[in-house]
């Protein structure tokens, strides 16, 4: 039997090896689902993001988001974790983001691409801006790993966490870099091009 629907946002703070991180979840569809996955940043932890930007939310939990909680801070272990989008409300996002996403999730352990080739596997060759916006704002890190998402120069690029955290991530999932801070890799996923389409309005927004 499923839970009572509900509009109340409720959130559960997790201890990880990276500071605590809060999950801000709520029942659709009589499934508890993760609405944003909020990292601790440089002088803020997530326990007083969740205070400031959703004063309203609830303490709470219950099985299926401590289930998540625990696979959170064992990916940030280092442990090979996979996550299922079906515990993410998605639906939330613009239909653009959604896009985004679902292609950053099939990204595996150990490999990267670039926010160019991502475009491009989207129909989007000037895309890549657009692409770096949409998972600039990723509402699920972890459960959506953008910390795979660099740049063509194979710099790291932007991360919630901070550059430090998303090396970091890449390390202990086996990914190199040189003396200069760049990614070392002999093959990016999503290598090829696709037919372009016209380019929608959210996606032609500066990042």
């Amino acid at each position: 039997m499923g839970m009572v629907e509900t509009t109340q946002t409720f959130y559960r703070i997790h201890g990880t090896p990276f500071g605590p991180v809060a999950l801000l979840w709520s029942v659709h569809g009589g499934q508890p689902k993760v609405r944003r996955v909020l990292l601790s940043q440089s002088g803020i932890s997530a326990k007083n993001i969740v205070r400031t930007f959703f004063p309203h939310s609830i303490p709470s939990s219950c099985a299926e988001i401590d289930v998540v909680t625990h696979k959170i801070s064992a990916f940030l272990s280092g442990d090979d974790i996979q996550f299922s989008l079906d515990i993410s409300r998605l639906d939330l996002c613009s239909t653009f983001q959604q896009e985004v996403l679902r292609a950053e999730h099939k990204i595996p352990r150990g490999r990267v691409s670039t926010y160019q080739r991502i475009a491009r596997h989207l129909g989007n060759v000037n895309g890549a801006r657009a692409v770096g916006g949409a998972l600039a704002n990723n509402p699920f890190p972890f459960i959506i790993p953008c910390h795979r998402a660099i740049r063509s120069d194979e710099t790291l690029g932007g991360y919630q966490g901070g550059p430090r955290m998303k090396r970091t991530l890449l390390e202990m999932e086996g990914v190199s870099f040189n003396a200069l801070g760049h990614v070392v890799i002999d093959k990016f996923f999503y290598p090829g091009r696709r037919r372009p389409r016209p380019l929608a309005a959210e996606e032609c927004a500066v990042v």
